[in-house]
């Protein structure tokens, strides 16, 4: 089947949430843990943290591949791609989704931060310590940071379009934003969209804390990611997967698919400030909210939630609160505004998706989720941020922002699907 464009870009739909993480693994269970205000970080456990300054992590303990993934294909693979993978067969099965499709229609576009570090990091001891005739054959294909969208194409059988973005905590949204494109100019019926991470390890935690960036609250772990909250002191690392079921609206229809929410609008932009740092003013960030709202064609007025970037460090906190009220004006003292990241910890290249699934659903659930640990707001952070209790509302318009080290600054509104 060709492609088959038209003048007016076609509608982009979700019809499958798949979830990967530490509040709860599948989408209801993720839910339910937002809801209630759970919180996934914990004392890490997979390796010793002895001379670590950071010892927590909303780690996924119980993750076991072989539960999910076929055990042969599993061991090929890094833990960011099993997750992945475990994340796009649960989008498949939630969506319904027709073994009769055109293969071609279909493709999948994945993105991380980081890929492989696990991976990384046992070959390079292999290689120190062992020799250069010991590292394995298979240490590039699943180090590299495509090979999570390669193999969701591989296990589903998508020969559409396959592709990975690469950029850091905003990667995931970049997906999503990505394969609505593709949809909506007609190069595919259905992409499987959005982002996966596994960094809780030896070098992942050695290195963010080297840069200072983690909250060293080790006493504390349920209550050490505090978005907003006057005591913050850095994010909780955190991992996982969230891979979402994006279909053309008619195809969606033709086959009575359940349908969650409508992707409307895709906005970028790039701060041009510093390697890790935000931009304080909020203005570009602000801009990529609006450049999203725009294209929605949504006015501030009419958003009910901002799922928030939210990662619980001194400047990020305060410069999103800026860029929401730049990108809003009045309207943002009456829109919601929460940050999942209090209970997910920062799963960076994984978040957005993460965040996008949050924010769908509660839209569909008529329930917001909490920022959690929000005990003393800064007085820089002025927003309604839906502390530490979730809320009912009647959520129509909603907006997922994500940030990434760089500069890149991402944001999508998703709206209830109407006729």
């Amino acid at each position: 089947m060709g492609r088959t464009h038209s003048s007016t870009p076609r509608r982009v739909v979700v019809t499958g949430i798949g979830v990967v993480s530490a509040v709860g693994m599948g989408k209801d269970a993720f839910f339910a843990g937002l809801t209630a205000g759970r919180s996934g970080v914990r004392t890490i456990t997979r390796f010793d943290t002895t001379g670590y300054p950071v010892s927590i992590a909303a780690e996924i303990a119980d993750f076991e591949a072989g539960d999910f993934l076929d055990r042969k294909a599993a061991r090929r693979m890094d833990r960011y791609a099993q997750y992945a993978v475990t994340a796009a067969l649960m989008a498949r099965d939630d969506a319904a989704f027709p073994p009769g499709r055109d293969p071609y229609q279909v493709g999948a576009m994945v993105g991380s931060g980081i890929g492989g570090l696990d991976t990384f990091y046992e070959q390079t001891g292999i290689l120190i310590g062992r020799g250069p005739d010991r590292v394995s054959p298979l240490f590039i294909p699943m180090m590299i940071p495509n090979m999570a969208a390669a193999h969701v194409s591989l296990t589903l059988g998508l020969k559409g379009p396959v592709s990975a973005t690469c950029t850091a905590c905003a990667a995931s949204a970049h997906a999503l934003g990505d394969a609505f494109h593709v949809i909506r100019r007609g190069d595919a019926t259905a992409m499987f969209a959005g982002g996966a991470e596994a960094a809780v390890g030896p070098v992942g935690m050695a290195s963010f804390a080297a840069m200072r960036a983690l909250s060293a609250r080790n006493d504390q772990p349920e209550r050490a990611s505090r978005p907003f909250d006057r005591g913050r002191d850095g994010f909780v690392m955190g991992e996982g997967a969230a891979v979402l079921v994006l279909e053309e609206r008619e195809h969606a229809l033709r086959r009575d698919a359940r349908i969650y929410g409508e992707l409307l609008g895709y906005g970028m932009t790039s701060d041009a400030h510093h390697i890790t740092e935000p931009d304080e003013t909020g203005e570009p960030a602000a801009r990529a909210m609006k450049l999203a709202l725009d294209m929605a064609a949504v006015g501030p007025e009419e958003l009910d939630y901002i799922n928030a970037h939210g990662t619980s460090t001194p400047l990020g906190d305060a410069m999103e609160t800026r860029a929401i009220r730049l990108a809003l004006g009045e309207a943002a003292d009456r829109v919601m505004v929460s940050s999942t990241k209090s209970m997910t910890g920062h799963c960076l290249g994984a978040a957005g998706a993460l965040e996008v699934a949050a924010s769908v659903l509660a839209m569909t659930e008529g329930r917001v989720p909490p920022t959690i640990n929000l005990d003393d707001p800064d007085p820089a952070c002025d927003l309604d941020f839906v502390p530490n209790v979730s809320r009912e509302a009647d959520v129509r318009f909603v907006a997922s922002n994500s940030f990434g080290f760089g500069g890149h600054n991402v944001t999508l509104v998703l709206g209830r699907h109407e006729g």
